[in-house]
């Protein structure tokens, strides 16, 4: 008894040093914490000043902009610019509102490709072994890294010689741009979703086969739902790809230009006398307005997603 009653004695004595320890590191993790909000809030602001500065010039008179003293707000707001974009025709017959539905069109329909085939491919490559699979990945992973750019001439030659050999009309009209994009985007959604079919067990499969469930129960009811956070995220970078692309569409559409997307039709506010910037900026603030509106509506599918489980089904 006499030699263990020291220890408490010696607890008591290292307490008030360890309290002491903690007073003095708590002035360093506020200090550090305080950094890291500040520079947190720094790059937020950085990446979203240009944003707030585009959709402020699009209400501001055409004197404020071009103004030698820049307000953060507009004095007198307009809507004269909107007005321009929404009910002018920069293109004799094509208003606004035809460019927007041809960039839906084109969009959501590489959207709907993309997504169904890209599934597809990374189902067969994350599940199935065949000749030449490790291949085929590095292909996709090169192709990844080949821009856009540097592939038009040779897609447009083939275009046109399928065009002259079959008769098949891929050069100005949206059909072509629509094929362009959805195998853009393939090489980046299939590498995404293996990932996540990799993920899913297989013997959540097995154990459904075995309960009778046949191949479509098993890919609707076990994979899809726990792919589904993979597929959103896919999505959204096929969905912004295809809508903000410029110059794929510019090359081959050509002169079709009922067939314009709304990237396209900025182009048409650079004039040889002046630059309609009021303009610009409203037509670039209703181009970002759906792209928003998507990655609002699919970020609440994504975490229903991420949220559902093999159990809850």
């Amino acid at each position: 008894m006499t030699a263990s009653a020291p220890a408490p004695a010696a607890a008591a004595a290292a307490a008030p040093r360890g309290r002491a320890a903690r007073r003095r590191l708590r002035p360093a993790r506020t200090l550090r914490r305080a950094l890291m909000y500040a520079a947190g809030t720094a790059v937020f602001l950085f990446s979203v000043f240009p944003v707030y500065w585009m959709v402020v010039t699009a209400f501001k008179p055409v004197g404020e902009i071009f103004s030698a003293e820049p307000r953060l707000l507009p004095a007198a707001p307009t809507l004269a610019h909107f007005d321009r974009v929404v009910n002018g025709e920069l293109i004799p017959g094509v208003g606004f509102w035809g460019f927007l539905g041809n960039s839906l069109l084109v969009t959501l329909g590489a959207v709907t490709m993309g997504a169904v085939l890209s599934l597809l491919a990374a189902v067969a490559v994350a599940r199935f072994r065949f000749r030449l699979r490790t291949a085929f990945i590095l292909l996709l992973m090169v192709i990844q890294m080949v821009p856009m750019e540097a592939m038009i001439i040779s897609i447009f030659i083939n275009f046109r010689q399928l065009q002259e050999a079959s008769g098949v009309q891929m050069l100005g009209n949206l059909t072509g741009i629509l094929i362009v994009y959805t195998a853009v985007s393939l090489p980046f959604t299939i590498m995404m979703l293996r990932g996540f079919v990799a993920a899913v067990p297989k013997e959540l499969e097995e154990a459904a086969a075995i309960d009778g469930a046949g191949s479509g129960t098993i890919f609707w009811r076990i994979l899809m739902p726990l792919v589904a956070p993979g597929l959103v995220a896919s999505s959204i970078f096929a969905f912004i790809t295809a809508w903000n692309e410029f110059i794929v569409a510019l090359t081959f559409l050509g002169r079709s230009t009922d067939a314009y997307t709304l990237p396209l039709t900025l182009s048409y506010y650079f004039g040889r006398f002046g630059t309609e910037w009021g303009s610009i900026m409203a037509a670039s603030t209703l181009l970002t307005i759906p792209v928003m509106v998507f990655f609002l509506f699919v970020q609440r599918r994504m975490v229903s997603g991420l949220t559902m489980g093999a159990v809850k089904g």
